[in-house]
């Protein structure tokens, strides 16, 4: 498998992986200029010349991958039989640097809701590299007039993320079209709607997050209700009400809006470091 196929498969799988490759030779080394490999954290694909240079480009990776690291960097080596590293020596002469690129996994953001608030947060976070999924059993809420074409008008005409749209009329039937790992965003306009998608996003494997929006007398409803249908405290945790960052008060869409934004990108950023959802 050369290095293309290794990173679809791997971004398919949702593994994050870096790139490494052979930017600079100086002199002699094992490969040419232009080798790649890919490192996740338990594979390996291609090769940029074996010995004390591939197992120190390995192990750097990997700090990376644990790191959750998403900035590129450069490690220069010296193979000469001089310089002694935690994998030995490598003396063929040259000098060689590398450019190790992380690929991260695209995150997944689902909005169940497109309502006033879920229509200025799809505008937010369309802005940003996510797949952003929309949900909602109301048609007219999906209505190109209303959300525009992504890339091409409307709210989303300069979305970068990767937009799905579904109108349905169960909107918890959209959870398991979700890859894993995704962070799920409950804001209908019927309490009995939100309440369904917290049932069947407790009882899906792998989600990240699950935030609702609503007030405390609502989501002390919600758990009764829900330990009703066998849910326990434990699972009743993985619900995050309200949602949002501290300290905005208002209660405009749009400041709603930034608040979740932020928060989720907050929550984006820390699963990066903890690697995918089993």
């Amino acid at each position: 498998m050369d290095w293309v196929d290794a990173l679809q498969r791997l971004r398919a799988q949702r593994t994050p992986s870096v790139l490494v490759t052979l930017a600079m030779v100086r002199g002699h080394a094992p490969r040419n200029g232009g080798a790649k490999m890919v490192v996740s954290a338990d594979g390996l694909f291609g090769t940029v010349g074996g010995g004390n240079l591939e197992a120190t480009a390995i192990a750097r990776a990997r700090e990376l991958l644990a790191d959750g690291a998403s900035e590129p960097e450069l490690l220069a080596l010296t193979l000469s039989d001089k310089t002694t590293t935690e994998y030995g020596v490598q003396c063929c002469g040259g000098e060689v640097t590398m450019l190790l690129e992380p690929v991260r996994v695209v995150p997944t953001v689902a909005i169940f809701g497109l309502g006033h608030v879920g229509l200025e947060l799809a505008r937010v976070l369309s802005r940003q590299p996510v797949r952003l999924d929309l949900v909602d059993s109301r048609s007219a809420m999906l209505a190109p007039d209303r959300i525009g074409v992504p890339g091409e008008r409307g709210i989303l005409a300069d979305a970068v993320a990767d937009v799905h749209v579904h109108h349905v009329p169960v909107p918890e039937s959209a959870l398991a079209d979700l890859p894993p790992g995704a962070h799920v965003l409950i804001m209908t306009h019927d309490h009995v709607e939100d309440l369904a998608i917290c049932d069947t996003a407790l009882r899906t494997d792998g989600l990240a997050s699950i935030g609702l929006i609503g007030s405390r007398s609502k989501w002390a409803r919600f758990q009764t209700q829900l330990r009703e249908a066998g849910h326990d405290d434990e699972a009743l945790e993985r619900v995050t009400t309200p949602i949002g960052i501290p300290g905005i008060r208002s209660k405009d869409p749009a400041a709603i809006a930034v608040s979740v934004a932020a928060r989720v990108l907050q929550l984006v950023e820390e699963a990066a470091v903890r690697g995918p959802a089993g």
